[in-house]
């Protein structure tokens, strides 16, 4: 059962005439999919399946620039952006997670595609464990670079539960051997907090173009025209609203 309904009604894709068509079938996705949701910063409530939700303040524009300092999957120079904004504890970003790596195993030789990462932990729903694991990826990233980033994010999409009942003394160290990474420096990286000022900035960002649940996608097309994407969208909604940014010239 989905915790809240996160969708996008029709007339958030503002788009030519030509695809109309084609915005109005990702709005029909959107309506209809899921994602935790969180509304001016309280705990998310259960919403029937045929309300839909208010329409999030914020304005998708304000999406921080991709740099290489982000966790990026593809070409950074790939024409069409995905900065997807993810709470490793959300059900519906694991399910996401999965979809997102599907597309880009089609999209990634020919470089058309990118795929971004930022942390986006919902501390109401989630406090336990997802800013801790958001860090934990962080300390990884910082031994073994982005691949590492995305090894470590992948496994333990994998492995988890979701919803706050992942055992991380567990889980952890089993992945941490997995990929060869040094847990005691994981660990003192960790409790350090060296990252959990970059974390709250990815939090900022996603609030500040119109983020209130998990996942929160926005889309940036090479002339930087920017199109939301509210929650675990199916693979073909998703390949849709590119082949509507691959169009923006």
């Amino acid at each position: 059962m989905e915790e809240k309904n996160n969708h996008q009604s029709t007339n958030q894709y503002l788009i030519p005439g030509s695809i109309v068509l084609a915005g109005l079938f990702i709005a029909a996705g959107l309506y209809f999919s899921g994602g935790t949701n969180v509304q001016n910063n309280d705990v998310a409530v259960k919403q029937p399946a045929n309300q839909p939700t208010v329409p999030a303040a914020g304005n998708t524009n304000a999406v921080r620039e991709v740099t290489k300092e982000d966790h990026i999957k593809g070409d950074i120079n790939a024409p069409v952006k995905i900065v997807e904004y993810s709470d490793y504890e959300c059900p519906f970003c694991k399910r996401f997670h999965f979809t997102m790596n599907e597309i880009m195993d089609e999209y990634i030789d020919s470089g058309e595609v990118a795929w971004v990462y930022r942390h986006f932990p919902l501390d109401q729903l989630h406090p336990k464990n997802a800013r801790k694991v958001a860090a934990a990826a962080e300390c990884a990233a910082e031994q073994g670079g982005n691949d590492m980033f995305w090894k470590f994010t992948d496994r333990f999409m994998e492995l988890t539960p979701s919803n706050d009942r992942t055992d991380l003394a567990t889980v952890l160290p089993q992945i941490y051997g997995e990929l060869g990474l040094n847990r005691n420096k994981i660990e003192s990286c960790v409790k350090s907090g060296k990252y959990d000022a970059h974390i709250q900035e990815d939090v900022d960002n996603a609030i500040a173009t119109g983020g209130r649940g998990t996942p929160w996608s926005v889309v940036i097309a090479a002339n930087g025209k920017t199109f939301p994407l509210s929650g675990a969208q199916p693979k073909q909604a998703v390949i849709q609203l590119i082949n509507i940014a691959k169009q923006e010239k």
